[in-house]
């Protein structure tokens, strides 16, 4: 049995608390500064708002100020903040443990380099969040999981990265389950960058959705070929990053999940729909739509790349129109007749 502190008491980041307390952990929840009512209901009747259900029991929740106390004894830390949070999570978090903590992120997101480098958030952490010369082990989880069914116990398959085996086979001992399936692997420039991209091609696959309904007519075949399309510049963009192109499996899985629900599928829906971005962010008061930085920073680096010769941004046609809609308000005009 160990210690699993979990900060940021989100969907995600709640939900793990069941394979933590299911391999029998002591499961220590922190709320950041925007969860004190959802922290506060739980304290009160172990009922979490947002996911709509019982924690399991003996989850221990605790303000943001308690932190200190959650951390006493921990032997791994997960951090459920989204990625509009990572520094946050450096400067009030990482800034208070221990060198020789293991760490866990559930973020998914990329930072890009003035020479359109891509960095994974893990890698991002040790590299500009962290004083100089203080190395943490930082280590990330990817594939497809969708939080209320991780609750009721289904069936999932994500994969653990990080460049320690023996930090991933010991994390993976912690939190498997005969639902909840890990498998460990050390390309963590493949597995992260895929699924951060996913949610970025979520948008994409989903204009379609948008696109059928002003025809009034439901249509697979389009949403079908941007799928294959994402999947492609997924493939691309890994390869070119150096990571093991194999890692895209779990990034598409993940999107198959992503353009089913939640909140990239309904902004591609609505932006193919006809709305213009800030009008389809009206239908998302109070939220970051994480998808909007991860199109932004993939393009600028590609963009970049580009000029310096060193990749061929024509060879994300999606991603490119994406851009041009969120970030020069281009309409809907998928450039069928570039794709390949």
């Amino acid at each position: 049995m160990s210690t699993i502190t979990i900060v940021g008491a989100g969907m995600m980041g709640s939900a793990m608390c069941f394979p933590c307390r299911d391999n029998g952990h002591v499961t220590r929840l922190v709320g950041t500064e925007y969860d004190n009512e959802v922290i506060l209901r739980i304290k009160q009747d172990n009922f979490h708002p947002r996911l709509g259900c019982q924690l399991p029991d003996g989850v221990i929740a605790y303000q943001f100020e308690e932190l200190d106390e959650a951390l006493k004894g921990c032997d791994l830390l997960i951090s459920g903040v989204p990625s509009f949070g990572v520094d946050w999570f450096a400067e009030h978090v990482l800034s208070r443990i221990p060198d020789d903590l293991v760490v866990l992120s559930l973020t998914k997101g990329l930072e890009d380099e003035p020479d359109g480098t891509l960095v994974p958030i893990s890698i991002a952490y040790n590299k500009y969040k962290l004083p100089a010369g203080r190395r943490l082990s930082i280590n990330s989880i990817g594939g497809p999981c969708i939080s209320s069914e991780l609750c009721s116990r289904h069936h999932t398959s994500v994969a653990l990265c990080g460049d320690d085996s023996d930090i991933l086979h010991w994390i993976k001992s912690q939190l498997i389950t005969t639902y909840y399936h890990i498998q460990p692997t050390r390309d963590v420039i493949g597995i992260e960058c895929a699924v951060a991209m996913k949610n970025a091609y979520a948008v994409g696959v989903s204009l379609a959705i948008g696109l059928a309904q002003r025809q009034g007519v439901p249509l697979s075949n389009p949403q079908a070929s941007l799928f294959g399309q994402s999947v492609r510049e997924m493939l691309r963009l890994v390869h070119l990053l150096g990571g093991q192109t194999e890692s895209v499996i779990y990034a598409t899985s993940d999107l198959y999940v992503t353009i089913n629900s939640g909140r990239n599928r309904r902004l591609g829906e609505a932006l193919g729909s006809g709305l213009a971005l800030h009008e389809a962010l009206e239908k998302f008061p109070g939220m970051t739509l994480e998808s909007i930085p991860i199109i932004t920073r993939a393009a600028r680096a590609l963009r970049k790349r580009h000029e310096l010769g060193t990749a061929n941004f024509n060879k994300f046609p999606l991603l490119r129109h994406l851009d041009e809609i969120i970030n020069q308000g281009a309409p809907v005009k998928i450039p069928w007749n570039e794709f390949g």
